[in-house]
């Protein structure tokens, strides 16, 4: 006997198959959504951590600024305190300086040389004097020369002029200090004067 199916089995192919369609499509969307979420939880994960780590190195970099500048600070209070000691350090080492020039002076200045002036500027010093020859000027300078805390005495100018009346030679000397360095100072003893001529 044929056995004839009356039900629409088409229309139940159709329906089940466009059933299995949406079950795929649901299972292929659940599965898409829960990937971006999953990616995008991910890379906002790692957006909050570099913002955190920016953030960090921010107020690092603002901490070493500021060290940077306090030790900047330091170098420019180190730098005046040395400066002030190269200072000390050279009043220290000159401050018998014009004690021990009035000394040379007066030591080596022949008979018949007066001194009128006396200028220092750094080591050179311009003496400016009368004589009654020409000839007690060598002798200064010689004598100028052969001091321990003097040398190099030039003679810039000699004339002839009239003083209280009595005819004399003025002239105007230059003369170099010997500077001993600071430490020269602080270790040897001051040089003996030398006698007097």
């Amino acid at each position: 006997m044929i056995r004839i199916n009356l039900l629409p089995h088409r229309e139940i192919r159709r329906q089940q198959q466009q059933k299995q369609f949406f079950i795929m499509l649901g299972t292929v969307v659940a599965i898409g959504a829960a990937i971006w979420f999953a990616v995008h939880s991910y890379l906002e994960d790692q957006f909050k951590n570099q913002v955190d780590r920016n953030k960090y190195l921010q107020s690092e970099i603002a901490k070493l600024d500021k060290q940077i500048a306090e030790i900047q600070k330091l170098k420019d209070q180190t730098s005046a305190l040395l400066a002030r000691k190269r200072v000390v350090e050279t009043l220290q080492s000159t401050r018998s300086e014009v004690v021990h020039l009035l000394d040379q002076l007066v030591r080596q200045l022949p008979d018949g040389v007066y001194l009128k002036s006396i200028k220092q500027v750094g080591t050179r010093v311009a003496i400016t004097g009368i004589t009654q020859s020409q000839a007690r000027v060598s002798t200064l300078m010689r004598q100028l020369d052969s001091s321990l805390s003097l040398d190099s005495p030039g003679l810039v100018e000699i004339k002839s002029t009239q003083e209280r009346g009595q005819r004399v030679n003025e002239f105007i000397m230059n003369i170099n200090i010997t500077r001993a360095s600071p430490e020269d100072v602080a270790g040897k003893p001051a040089p003996k004067p030398a006698a007097k001529r």
